[in-house]
């Protein structure tokens, strides 16, 4: 059926589940610290390269959650097992975790006041982005935070330097 999706593990990214560019400089540009949920030790996984690309290419502190990787560590920085073990309330909550399971870390992202959910390329959970917008979140679905970010590099730099 066309325009059907469900089909795909990971759809292209959708405008509609991305602020405006101004939006998002802002975001990116107020926010200091990055829970990565869904985050693995191994160097082979996505969530691992986003993590240390963060690490290295932007001024946020991180936070890697995954209660699998207890004991783990990934350049000097050990896992949590949930955002309410973390030593901060995290500006961005970025996940790589599968749609159906970004419920209840939604839900944990607003208990504890985070100020976005951030859902990485191929997860997208309308209801969970909907209870985050309600609790007074920024939501961004189906997009990498790495690419978005230096897609506007350019601008934040410009804001932070402001």
């Amino acid at each position: 059926m066309p325009g059907d999706l469900s089909g795909e593990v990971c759809p292209a990214p959708s405008a509609s589940h991305l602020p405006g560019d101004d939006a998002l400089v802002e975001l990116l540009t107020r926010a200091r610290s990055v829970a990565v949920v869904g985050a693995s030790p191994s160097d082979h996984r996505t969530s691992y390269a986003i993590a240390t690309w963060l690490m290295n290419r932007t001024p946020f502190e991180i936070y890697l959650v995954n209660p699998m990787a207890e004991g783990q560590e990934i350049r000097g920085h050990g896992f949590y097992d949930s955002l309410d073990d973390l030593p901060v309330v995290p500006d961005i909550v970025d996940v790589f975790r599968r749609s159906e399971h970004v419920p209840p870390v939604a839900d944990e992202a607003i208990d504890v006041g985070a100020a976005a959910l951030w859902l990485q390329l191929g997860v997208v959970d309308e209801e969970s982005a909907a209870r985050a917008r309600a609790a007074g979140m920024d939501v961004i679905q189906n997009h990498c935070i790495k690419v978005e970010y230096e897609r506007l590099r350019a601008r934040i730099d410009e804001a932070r330097a402001a």
